[in-house]
């Protein structure tokens, strides 16, 4: 009788082990995902007036997830950016110049992130991505997607925020991450 027992026992915890393993292993296959970077990048960055305020210098990350792969979120971090003279990053913001500007030669710190939702194309999880063909947003797509591949960067949501030492802080948002807020002006 004990024997019996015995052989339940371990029926029993093999079993659980065994449904456990098969849980275990759907929550990993729901949840996994795909990452590419750090890719070091540079790019000129366009404020609210349309003019190019600053040029930034950054690693690009991206993250696809495996059970929707045909959307991508973009990271950038370890942002650094320096001005270029004009209008500022919220000079017009309200829809008109505030007349708010910067001067060449400011320096801050950056950090952001977008999604991106691709649409034809044929998603490739083996694309090699290098410096030169993953640099930009475009040159990702056209790698793992492919060349017929079409995007739409911020399609859900986007957020940056730029700080400096004394020359303000500056969030560039979608509304439903808070909006724009603040500015960057001045001299260095």
């Amino acid at each position: 009788m004990k024997k019996a027992s015995f052989v339940l026992v371990v029926l029993v915890t093999i079993s659980g082990l065994i449904s456990f393993v098969l849980v275990h292993h759907a929550a990993l296959a729901t949840s996994a995902t795909l990452h590419f970077g750090p890719i070091a990048s540079t790019s000129s960055d366009s404020g609210t007036c349309g003019n190019n305020w600053a040029i930034d210098t950054f690693d690009r990350f991206f993250t696809i997830n495996l059970t929707e792969p045909n959307t991508v979120i973009e990271d950038f971090k370890d942002g650094t950016f320096v001005t270029v003279a004009g209008s500022s990053p919220g000079a017009c913001e309200t829809g008109t110049n505030n007349g708010n500007m910067v001067s060449a030669g400011v320096t801050g710190k950056f950090q952001g992130s977008f999604d991106i939702v691709v649409t034809g194309g044929i998603f490739n999880p083996n694309a090699q991505c290098t410096p030169t063909t993953c640099n930009t947003t475009a040159g990702f797509i056209q790698t793992v997607y492919g060349t017929s591949a079409t995007y739409v960067t911020g399609a859900t949501y986007f957020v940056f925020h730029y700080s400096t030492g004394h020359n303000g802080e500056w969030k560039n948002a979608s509304a439903n991450r808070g909006g724009n807020l603040g500015d960057i002006t001045g001299t260095p």
